[in-house]
């Protein structure tokens, strides 16, 4: 076979010269005519042009090419170590490999852990971060700022002032990486002040990075009059705006839902003809989505050029905020996948809590078994937390703890979705034991966490607890109580009918109470019939919410179920004046792929004769073992007998019998209702459970209900 002429020295420099020509531009046709060329040649193997050829392969894409030069390489050095890990740490098929391939490298440099910190930075692998971090330090590695920033932008629950002092210390502070690492997590970790401090103690060195920066914190932290001033001096000190700053303002407009503001800045981004980009356009998305615009946000979506993951995710996201436009989350989520692009861990924790608000326990069920077959192991922990919601929602707290239980590695938001969901199904004895195993654990309690204590409090009668718990927040974890925490421990006085204590709270807040303690106070006043109270805290929440007609509603039905007619009559009347009409109640069971809605006094579903003789039957069987009708639920004036028919026909009396009649002896039944449950269905349920041997979940616009053998999970304290 006859042999290419060696290259000569000079030819030898072009040859190499040309090459990272190539590897620069990624010219795969050129430079793979080079190494044509080199392998034909007769000159010596080299390991310098070998590393090349794995640069060239690996930027790519061509990933298994660079595997195969670096297997021939006869001695590789620490250079062609590095330039494979860095082609496997960036590859979303094979980055799984990095941490594996690294311990294979014999002497790794600081170019290699700072390739893999990045690579656990990137993957939100905390934990593994830090871990490679402390062996640096151990083995008293060198490091450099772009070490420093890595391990500082993949801290999630850990403290960043350790790593704050030892920028200052190493003189790493001086590398603009690291301050805006340092800014972004300190905002991230909830202190804004000292992203704020660092961020002024930059000064000249800022760069555009450094201002998206701040301009996000501020995002995040609800401060948009901030963040737009901060833009504003941006734009004036000649730093280039680029499509990253723009999203930067536009999740500045959502924080403080300015809809008008943002509005505008979305007409200077059409004059500029910058709107129909991908970037700038997940931020229109989520701005209009969280405004209550989502028609507007889904004209955006259709208005763009290219769709990319980011812009679906963003829209089934939006859709996943509004539980009667869940199905339409689903549907953007399937048209995702027959656009060609595969699900990721965002498309998914969206997808998963869009079946959430749809209480879908079969679609829930087929996305977690999507999310294994994909082995998403980029943000797993997102995925795993939103399906322990889902399950929890869906009236599965089974499955919710069995995935809990599996998780590798958990955070915060784990531990506070489980405890949520011991709450919403009124087990607040596992809800404490749980919280009290977090904080043992050292995982951080927040703000949210306290929310689901409390509230498993108060749906338990655990007054006492609640009182200590709301006591530590500031005490212990340095929280202070906001509105929603002091809501909860007015609906555990309130529900356990201490309501001067309720009303003492109510006068010492730091703060005017909002329309969810008001809320939570009028409905216990509804349970003890308390009709002054909740007449004024009825007064309360209209002075608030003028337009919410459920305050008028639960007022009225306190006067009827008082047999007080005309006072009931005025706020129906009050009602009608101001235009506003009650939320019509309703409930639905899904069975197979379909989903069936009943209202009360339906007469449309295809087997309401059958659905209504099994009721009359089971009215029967209930009176024999002591049920009455509670006419106070009937809410209406009754001589002739209509309010025990209008009673038998609510619509979760309804939906249950068509579960039990449409499914095997058995087998449980989940019932979903948008409204509270009514108290004649709650007894005649428990009454039901016990006669046909079934587990029945009825899931209302506030908790779970489990009913079985006679019994409710909420032992009667709902």
């Amino acid at each position: 076979m006859k042999r290419t002429p060696a290259l000569s020295c000079p030819d030898l420099l072009l040859f190499r010269d040309l090459l990272k020509s190539c590897i620069a531009g990624g010219d795969l046709g050129g430079g793979a005519a080079l190494h044509a060329i080199y392998t034909k040649s007769g000159i010596p193997h080299s390991t310098y042009f070998s590393n090349h050829f794995i640069l060239l392969y690996s930027k790519c894409g061509l990933l298994h090419l660079a595997h195969q030069v670096f297997d021939e390489i006869p001695q590789p050095n620490v250079f062609s170590y590095n330039a494979l890990l860095s082609a496997l740490a960036r590859d979303p098929l094979h980055s799984d490999l990095a941490p594996s391939f690294f311990s294979r490298i014999p002497n790794p440099d600081l170019v290699s852990f700072n390739t893999l910190l990045a690579f656990f930075s990137a993957a939100s692998r905390p934990s593994d971060a830090l871990r490679l971090f402390s062996r640096m330090r151990y083995f008293d590695a060198c490091i450099d700022g772009f070490t420093l920033s890595s391990v500082i932008s993949s801290l999630v629950d850990s403290p960043v002032d350790p790593f704050h002092s030892l920028a200052i210390s190493s003189g790493l502070d001086s590398f603009v990486s690291v301050n805006n690492a340092l800014i972004s997590s300190y905002s991230k970790g909830g202190a804004l002040d000292k992203a704020e401090l660092v961020f002024d103690r930059l000064r000249a060195g800022r760069d555009a990075v450094s201002w998206n920066s701040m301009i996000v914190a501020y995002g995040q932290h609800r401060e948009g009059t901030k963040a737009l001033s901060l833009y504003t001096e941006m734009v004036r000190l000649g730093f280039e705006v680029d499509l990253y700053t723009l999203a930067s303002v536009l999740t500045a407009f959502t924080s403080v839902k300015d809809l008008q503001g943002g509005a505008q800045f979305h007409a200077m981004l059409v004059k500029c003809a910058r709107e129909r980009n991908a970037h700038v356009g997940s931020g229109l998305i989520d701005l209009y989505s969280k405004c209550g615009r989502i028609w507007d946000a889904r004209k955006v979506f259709d208005e763009m050029l290219d769709w990319d993951l980011v812009l679906w995710n963003t829209m089934i996201s939006g859709f996943s905020m509004y539980e009667e436009l869940a199905e339409e989350g689903l549907v953007c989520f399937r048209d995702l996948q027959r656009f060609g692009l595969w699900p990721d861990d965002c498309s998914l924790v969206c997808a998963i809590s869009a079946c959430s608000n749809l209480s879908s326990p079969l679609q829930g069920m087929q996305l977690h078994s999507l999310a294994m077959k994909s082995d998403v192991r980029k943000n797993q922990i997102s995925v795993s937390n939103a399906l322990i919601a889902m399950y929890s929602k869906c009236g599965k707290l089974g499955e919710a703890k069995k995935v809990f239980d599996r998780m590798p590695e958990r955070n915060t938001v784990s531990y506070n979705s489980m405890i949520a969901g011991y709450a919403q199904h009124g087990l607040g004895v596992e809800a404490v034991a749980l919280f009290d195993e977090m904080v043992e654990m050292n995982y951080v309690p927040t703000s949210v966490t306290f929310v689901s204590v409390l509230s498993a409090c108060a749906h338990t009668r655990r007054v006492e607890d609640g009182r200590r718990y709301f006591k530590s927040m500031e005490q212990d974890h340095g929280i202070k109580p906001g509105e929603e925490h002091y809501s909860c421990l007015i609906d555990a006085l309130a529900r356990a009918g201490m309501f001067e204590e309720a009303e003492a709270l109510i006068s010492k807040m730091p703060f005017d109470l909002g329309s969810i303690g008001w809320a939570a106070l009028l409905g216990a006043c509804r349970i003890h019939g308390k009709l002054e109270l909740g007449a004024k805290a009825a007064e309360k929440l209209l002075q608030l919410e003028p337009s919410n007609a459920t305050s008028y509603v639960m007022l009225s039905n306190m006067y009827a179920s008082k047999q007080r007619w005309e006072e009931a009559a005025m706020m129906r009347k009050l009602m009608r004046d101001r235009g506003l009409k009650k939320k019509p109640g309703c409930s639905w069971v899904e069975l197979g792929k379909t989903i069936h809605v009943f209202v009360a006094g339906d007469v449309s579903h295809p087997r309401i004769k059958e659905i209504h003789q099994f009721l009359e039957e089971m009215k029967e069987k209930m009176k024999r073992v002591g049920y009455e009708p509670d006419m106070r639920w009937a809410l209406i004036r009754d001589d002739t007998g209509e309010g025990e028919a209008r009673l038998g026909h609510h619509s979760e009396k309804l939906a249950v019998a068509f579960g039990v009649i449409s499914t095997g002896d058995g087998l449980p039944i989940l019932v979903v209702k948008n409204l509270r449950i009514c108290g004649d269905c709650h007894n005649a349920i428990k009454l039901m459970s016990a006669i046909v041997g079934r587990e029945i979940t009825v899931r209302d616009a506030h908790r779970f209900h489990c009913f079985r053998d006679g019994h409710c999970s909420c032992g009667d304290y709902w």
